[in-house]
């Protein structure tokens, strides 16, 4: 293709002539914006023989390549080449030329100075009127920096693939719907350790449900949330403890019609940590605490249960001293002067101790209300007994309900309650005579009452006697000083006040079991 040329002047073409003067000068004109636009064009533009011999450049190839018009005019475009192209990628190019088609693809290329850089070429075959190809065209452009940009974005996606994969946290990303986006592979073991035959949506459901209004404030508002921590039953098995942190991520949507007006996509990001290791230090802490707590309170109560025993055995004296002393009164006689007054001063000194006994009495400090787990305390009490459960041979049968509500409460009272009926339990399956020893705790929830059965293989409690037991000092265990206890008092007592009901199912025939019923909430 010619670079320049002109056109004959029409006013000094003869008149005859003027129409293929004309004609001529269009053909000049189109010929001349053809060359223009390919001259200016951005692309790197080369045409070649079928050699790949050079015959034309145009100025961008020689800004894309350094090589000057001069220095490539008659040279094979291999001037360009790296000669670390892959060679079937060549073939491929020469092999789609081959059928007179067009090839696209990606070369390493080399310009003057040595630079390197990644050639973005097309090369299609010329083709004459005979459907001969005459040349081949060549148009490319610097790939290097889509390549980097490209190639950094997927570096990008793979660590923090790797990354999310690495953490230990359970990592989820929700869309607007509450979809899974993506997760990592600790979401999917923690979903498939507790929904083993559900799908992963499930476990979003159930984080929601615990989340509660943060999680909502978080979907509605945006405002996200840190150290959250929630728990997690899995059947009969100590609760996972899960500290879950929250955020909502913006992302910009990718379609054609929000390049100029930005449509935004609000998608939530959750990450839970398994935290319940620490918990489990607390907890030994926390037990360890709660065993100088109830031994202090065992203390108290013997105390009290010493100064009640007391006081009962010495109550009875004290009122046959006061019938005796008003009954010499009544009669009157002066021979019973003296043993009026040895009787008026025993009385004196019965009552005496008597009010002695009272005013030692240790006084329990009032416990306010607050809303107390019954599987949490039964937890709790479990652990401070687990020595005397081993020790005895006793086999546990757990089965706490998933999911209990929580009941208002004195939780101190309810814990020494709770304690006070699975010691009692030991106790019935600690003689020689019981071979079967097993412990079965049940909770459950009923309307609006939580119901509590425990249940031992102990030798049982006599029909005639399920009233009678939890009478004050009185219980089934016999000692050398006979049959006395507050235990089941105490437990009648702590129920009564929490506006519930213990009793003992008759039923029962492998051994004794009693059922507790607290409403969640006390009319008192």
């Amino acid at each position: 293709m010619a670079k320049s040329g002109s056109s004959p002047d029409a006013s000094l073409v003869p008149e005859d002539k003027a129409l293929d003067t004309l004609h001529a000068k269009g053909v000049f004109l189109a010929d001349e914006v053809f060359y223009q636009a390919v001259e200016h064009s951005p692309v790197a533009i080369s045409i070649t023989d079928l050699k790949a011999n050079i015959l034309y450049v145009n100025r961008s190839f020689s800004q894309v390549t350094g090589y000057t018009e001069e220095e490539v005019l008659g040279k094979n475009e291999s001037i360009l080449s790296n000669h670390t192209t892959p060679r079937i990628v060549y073939q491929a190019l020469w092999g789609r030329l081959a059928q007179q088609k067009a090839w696209s693809g990606m070369l390493l290329n080399r310009r003057k100075d040595g630079q390197l850089y990644l050639a973005e070429l097309t090369v299609a075959p010329v083709i004459n009127d005979k459907n001969e190809t005459i040349h081949y065209l060549g148009m490319h452009r610097d790939g290097s920096e889509m390549h980097q940009l490209e190639q950094r974005m997927l570096n990008q996606k793979l660590m923090m693939e790797s990354v999310l994969n690495a953490v230990p946290a359970a990592v989820v990303l929700l869309d607007e719907e509450q979809g899974i986006v993506t997760s990592n592979p600790s979401f999917s073991n923690l979903a498939a350790q507790l929904y083993p035959d559900q799908p992963k949506e499930t476990l979003v459901s159930l984080l929601s449900e615990k989340l509660a209004g943060t999680y909502q404030q978080l979907v509605r508002d945006g405002r996200s949330f840190d150290s959250r921590e929630i728990s997690i039953e899995a059947g009969g098995a100590k609760p996972r403890w899960y500290s879950c942190f929250g955020t909502r991520v913006d992302i910009l949507g990718e379609e054609a019609d929000g390049f100029f007006e930005k449509v935004t996509r609000h998608c939530i990001l959750l990450v839970v940590t398994d935290v319940s290791d620490v918990h489990r230090r607390q907890e030994e802490v926390h037990i360890n605490a709660l065993k100088a707590l109830m031994a202090e309170e065992d203390l108290v109560q013997g105390m009290r249960e010493t100064l009640n025993g007391a006081m009962h055995q010495l109550q009875g004296p004290v009122n046959l001293l006061a019938t005796a002393v008003n009954m010499i009164e009544r009669r009157g006689e002066e021979r019973d002067q003296a043993l009026l007054g040895a009787l008026q001063e025993a009385l004196k000194s019965g009552q005496s101790a008597l009010d002695n006994l009272t005013e030692s009495m240790p006084v329990v400090a009032e416990e306010a209300r607050s809303p107390v787990n019954i599987n949490e305390l039964l937890r709790e009490v479990l652990s401070l007994s687990t020595s005397r459960l081993l020790s005895n041979g006793i086999t546990l049968n757990w089965k706490p309900a998933m999911q209990l509500p929580a009941l208002i409460g004195r939780e101190r009272r309810l814990r020494s309650m709770l304690r006070q009926l699975i010691d009692n339990a030991i106790d019935a399956m600690s003689t020689r005579d019981v071979r079967e020893r097993e412990l079965t705790i049940t909770t459950r929830s009923e309307g609006e009452s939580i119901v509590c059965d425990i249940a031992d293989t102990g030798p049982g409690i006599p029909t005639a006697l399920v009233v009678k037991v939890f009478e004050p000092f009185y219980s089934t265990k016999t000692t050398s000083t006979g049959c006395r206890g507050m235990g089941l008092a105490m437990v009648q007592d702590v129920i009564s006040d929490h506006a519930g009901t213990v009793q003992i199912d008759t039923s029962y025939k492998k051994g004794c079991r009693i059922v507790v019923q607290l409403p969640l909430v006390a009319l008192r």
